[in-house]
């Protein structure tokens, strides 16, 4: 299976909802990104596709993205320069944490969307919605080769 057709269309409704609910209590930004293969370290696959989907250029830093490779089965989360600021060290790693046991019982669209709602709570408690937020970045999972 390719990383295009890993999620069914339900579970990338379910996605999709899970970052616009997430972002309308915060002026946060959160992706998802799917591809087959990750050949390198998968924080250094995540940043580039990071850069790739300019989510470096939110005006307060505060991208988030989730990122899987498939067929390589790894998964990443990644959080622009703001919001790394304001959260733990381990924050990412603990988001994570709570999603591999949904990971392994291969529920992955389940798991990414309690991840994006545990990174929404973060972001609205340092990012909180402002009533000329605009969405920055598109909601749509996008895919890679």
């Amino acid at each position: 299976m390719s990383a295009a057709n890993f999620f069914t269309i339900e579970e990338k409704k379910m996605i999709r909802s899970a970052i616009a609910n997430a972002e309308l209590n915060t002026s946060g930004e959160i992706r998802v990104h799917v591809e087959n293969r990750c050949k390198n370290d998968v924080l250094d696959c995540a940043a580039g596709w990071f850069e790739k989907l300019k989510m470096h250029k939110t005006e307060q830093r505060n991208g988030v993205l989730f990122y899987l490779a498939v067929k390589d089965r790894k998964f990443a989360i990644l959080g622009d320069g703001g919001i790394n600021a304001v959260t733990p060290e381990n924050f990412w790693e603990s988001i994570k944490s709570r999603m591999e046991p949904l990971f392994a019982e291969e529920k992955f669209a389940e798991g990414l969307a309690m991840g994006i709602e545990l990174a929404g709570e973060k972001l609205r408690e340092h990012f909180p919605y402002q009533a000329d937020d605009t969405n920055e970045l598109s909601d749509d999972i996008s895919f890679g080769k």
